[in-house]
């Protein structure tokens, strides 16, 4: 064979190698769409913020082309609010998405800091009927647009011991605020004979946030408000200062109340002192029933909830708590955000939730399934008192309404000061930050 013969025969096999890798697919593949990175804030204890990791991973093997980087926040609540505050008012992108204590929707949203979801429910058709309407349309609305959902809900609640309802002949717990006083004076003088340290009723009192939550479920109570419904403060109406002057009657008049109600009495305060089989009736947010029926407390199974009591010719209020989920306005992936939100509300995660952390679900129909229910059969209780819950007022202002009737309010139930004088002045020093904010 020439040499001119060789040659073509290399370069066909050449053209045949060239042609076989070709069609076997060994050509430099497509490269694969980016994953889009969305940073979510949130605080908690340890428990929660290990669930939250696995919603995360259960969001991320459903959505593999989004990761969610979790930011820890601190668990106290204060601090947690300033690490938003401090990038929201920045106009920093992140964090994409967040939770939020429901007492600070309102300063969030004023602030042009919260992404309205409309849009995104709009397009998605995504349906809101199954949350609580109440919750969403005075919680999660601002001028009208949605600015958040319910991940979980809290309520103010009655927690009464059942043997000692039975022991001292009554029926049923207590509907009205003098019935409550009626019960709790009997039932204290009959448990003192062998426990001096029983008490009727214990509350939160001291000055904090607390405090102004319990004063809502009174003054609510008696058909009082902070503020009517044009956002004008009414804190000295005849129904607050009646509302009040009971408040400080339960310590200083029919002395059901300890006196440290007004110096230490908060959630914690309060639950140990009922827990340890020293008091007949408690207010309370939803989780201390996990722990009044937890294997070592002496008051296991001894425990039932109700409705908190209400004023003749009233009807009975719970303040609204609890966390909502938010986008931040500056976020430059709010459809990645959106996605990760919509998983959060879907039903698999919030019974998740409720089965693993007890939280109280931001959706109705969680309650209605049937191994929460098997799990937690208090909740059914807890909807109806969720349906009707109230917020405390969604002003931009609410931080500094909030520490001066803290002042005023313990000072009323403490003695120090008559309820009447306390509410006009807390009226008058509200006023004055109403108006600095235009109002």
């Amino acid at each position: 064979m020439g040499r001119k013969s060789r040659n073509l025969l290399t370069l066909a096999v050449v053209v045949m190698i060239i042609a076989t890798v070709t069609l076997t697919g060994c050509t430099t593949p497509a490269p694969q769409a980016e994953k889009t990175t969305i940073v979510f804030a949130v605080g908690g204890a340890s428990n929660e913020i290990d669930f939250w990791h696995k919603i995360i991973d259960d969001f991320e093997a459903k959505n593999p082309n989004i990761k969610v980087d979790l930011l820890l926040q601190p668990m106290d609540t204060g601090p947690r609010m300033q690490t938003l505050v401090t990038p929201l008012s920045g106009k920093e992108s992140t964090p994409d998405v967040f939770l939020m204590d429901v007492a600070w929707i309102g300063q969030f949203a004023s602030s042009n800091w919260l992404a309205p979801l409309d849009e995104f429910v709009s397009k998605d058709n995504y349906d809101l009927s199954v949350f609580f309407q109440k919750t969403l349309n005075m919680a999660d609305k601002y001028n009208g647009q949605l600015i958040g959902l319910p991940v979980y809900i809290d309520a103010g609640l009655l927690y009464y011991r059942t043997d000692l309802l039975e022991k001292y002949g009554f029926s049923s717990p207590p509907q009205t605020w003098d019935e409550l006083v009626q019960i709790a004076q009997k039932v204290q003088e009959g448990e003192r004979a062998s426990n001096p340290n029983f008490w009727g009723f214990v509350w939160q009192g001291k000055q904090y946030e607390g405090l102004i939550c319990d004063f809502l479920e009174f003054i609510a109570s008696n058909g009082g408000a902070i503020l009517d419904e044009n956002g004008k403060p009414v804190l000295n109406s005849e129904n607050n200062i009646e509302a009040l002057t009971f408040m400080s009657d339960l310590i200083n008049k029919h002395k059901i109340s300890p006196p440290s109600t007004y110096t230490e009495m908060d959630e914690e305060g309060a639950r140990l002192t009922f827990q340890s089989g020293n008091a007949m009736f408690e207010r309370n947010w939803p989780y201390a029933w996990g722990t009044h029926n937890a294997e070592d407390s002496p008051v296991k199974g001894k425990v039932a909830i109700a409705p908190l009591p209400h004023f003749p010719n009233h009807e009975s209020a719970a303040t609204l708590g609890g966390w909502h989920i938010g986008m931040n306005a500056f976020s430059e992936n709010k459809e990645a955000a959106w996605e990760f939100i919509k998983y959060v509300e879907s039903f698999d995660a919030q019974k998740d939730f409720a089965m693993n952390l007890g939280w109280n679900p931001g959706r109705q129909d969680v309650y209605d399934d049937p191994e929460v229910v098997a799990k937690a059969p208090y909740l059914k209780d807890l909807k109806d008192v969720f349906v009707n819950a109230i917020p405390r007022p969604m002003v931009p202002y609410y931080t500094q309404l909030s520490n001066v009737l803290q002042k005023y309010v313990n000072a009323a139930i403490s003695g120090k000061e008559d309820p009447a004088k306390a509410l006009n002045e807390a009226q008058i020093e509200v006023e004055k930050i109403i108006s600095q904010y235009g109002g």
